[in-house]
Order: C-alpha cells, then structure tokens, then sequence
C-alpha cells in the first residue's frame, strides 16, 4: 500500500439532486476525468465526430471538441433503505492509470453532505466489477483494506462475479480485485443476485436491468416512484455522443457487438419516454431524456436543483 497519495482535480459546481417521484437521487462527485481520457476510452468519437452535434457542447465536450467524462456515485433512499450505486475510483489505490493512481478526494466528505454518510449506507449496487466502479467499496486501515461501508450488503450480478471468477486477470486488475472487490468477500458482505434477460427487482421500485457487452453482467439500474422514472447507465452509455453514434464503442468492452446492441435497445426503450437518463460518467448536467433525433438521438438535459444535502431536490423538466 502506498503511503503517499495525489491530490484529486477540484470539482465545479454544487452537490446535484433529481426528484424521480418520492425518490430524491443525489449524485456524489468523486473526480473529473482528464481530457485524455475521452480520446482513449472513445477513440472513434474524434473532434469531427464530435464536431457533427453541436449540442454537445459546452457541457459534453469542450470547445476543441474533446469529450468531457467524470467519475461519481448516486445515492437514494428508497422505503427506508439507504443505496449507493457504484463506488468509484478510491483513494490511495495503486493503479495502472495515473489519473487514477494514488488518488486523494474529498469523495467521503461528499458522500456526508449529501446525507450518506458510510456508516449509515444499507446496500450498494456495483453495476459491474471495473476499477472505477468499485474504487470506495473500501478503504485503507493500517495495512489493510477494510469495507468503507461496514453496514452495508454489497450486490453485484453472479453473471459479472462468475466471469472475472473465470478469467485470467493481468496484474493490475488482480490488484484491484485485491484492494476493493476481495476484501468486501471476505467480510461475508457480498451478495450475488441472478439477473434474468428482462430485469430484476431488489427492492421496491428498484429494479436491474441487464446490459451486458462492456462487461458479460454489466447492469443498469431503473427506479420506480408514482409513475415516474430514471435509469443509471452503468458503462452501457458511457457518453452522450454515444447517442449520436450508438454503433460507437469504448476500447474496454469486452464484447463490443454485445455493447452495441445492448445501447441500441437501451436507447430505443428510452426514447420519447419521461425516463430520466442518469449518465454513471455524464458529467454536468449529467441527466436528461433521450429524444430521437433522425437516424439517433439527443441529450435533453435536466439540470438538478437543490443542494445534495438531503434537503433539497429538484423537478424534473417537463
């Protein structure tokens, strides 16, 4: 374990909230992600792609057409139960990126103010087994990691758990797995749900769906409150432009044709609908509804209102 780690890029902005019926759904920034990482992990969205959509602009990519991606959570409160989706990068991890290594956010004390503070978290849903998507399951104790959340079930889909179970990982994924998939295991806090080709339901208004080909049990996750609704992406859409460009894939996937028709799908379920679409990587305004637009789609983006801090929210566009 390291023992020194890198100061976090700070974050714009205010802590964000979206109303989804009686559901209040919090994002929880963690880091905004380098430019590089767009070109890299989107490497067909070039600066002419980009170029096409000017919509995309000035909140999805910068002036020089260079996408913009961040890394957060969202937490809710659903009948009682205190969820978290997905758990980001981490800090202090020893990782194969250096945007990524060492990190030092003030992520926890974000998570605290938006009212979830670790201790009182009840589950926490990891869309799929990716070192940004898992960072915070744990944290350092000394020499060891320990769960960040220590109240918490942590669930993921056995599809997912039974694929990295099964593969020959490279050293820096074994790593990760190591630092903050293992010790979560061990601690007897993890549970693996059967998730089958229509959806899931794990607690009332809570549903996941499957969205497999960036990894073979990715999930996104739907929410459900007095006939509204929002779905968190996971890394099915890691972008907006991937709504221009559905057929456009990152250089991660492990089934790039699964991945596209799973987008395809996703997109066209969406569209037209009033489901709010919640982007794991979308920086800000981070959601919208998904209109169709010709051959593809567009972002309408609804931006939050209210502080994070449990007291307020924010009404959807209507």
């Amino acid at each position: 374990m390291s023992a020194t780690t890198r100061p976090a890029a700070p974050l714009p902005g205010a802590p964000a909230a979206w109303t989804v019926g009686d559901l209040t759904v919090h994002r929880v920034d963690e880091v905004p992600l380098p430019p590089q990482t767009g070109p890299w992990l989107l490497p067909d969205a070039t600066p002419e792609v980009v170029a096409q959509s000017p919509w995309l602009r000035p909140d999805f990519a910068d002036e020089q057409h260079v996408l913009r991606l961040a890394s957060h959570s969202f937490a809710f409160e659903v009948n009682g139960l205190r969820v978290l989706v997905d758990t980001g990068i981490g800090n202090g991890k020893q990782r194969a990126n250096p945007a990524w290594d060492n990190l030092n956010s003030d992520y926890l004390a974000r998570l605290t103010e938006a009212g979830f503070a670790p201790e009182t978290v009840d589950l926490v849903i990891l869309t799929h087994l990716h070192t940004d998507h898992v960072g915070w399951n744990t944290r350092a104790d000394g020499d060891s990691w320990v769960p960040t959340f220590p109240h918490a079930r942590y669930l993921t889909s056995r599809t997912e758990w039974d694929y990295w179970a099964g593969v020959d990982m490279d050293e820096p994924r074994r790593q990760m797995f190591r630092d903050s998939v293992h010790p979560i295991r061990d601690a007897g806090l993890l549970d693996l749900v059967d998730v089958p080709s229509d959806d899931a339901e794990i607690a009332p208004g809570v549903r996941l769906r499957p969205t497999p080909g960036h990894t073979p049990g990715q999930v996104a996750v739907e929410l459900s409150s007095h006939g509204e609704s929002a779905l968190i992406t996971g890394d099915c859409v890691h972008h907006p432009v991937q709504l221009v460009r559905p057929d456009l894939g990152s250089c991660v996937d492990i089934d790039p044709a699964a991945a596209t028709r799973t987008r395809h799908e996703l997109l066209a379920s969406l569209s037209g609908t009033r489901t709010l679409l919640l982007g794991s990587h979308f920086p800000p305004p981070t959601a919208g509804h998904v209109i169709r637009e010709g051959d593809a789609y567009r972002l309408t983006p609804t931006s939050p209102t209210g502080s994070g801090s449990g007291t307020g929210s924010a009404i959807l566009a209507r």
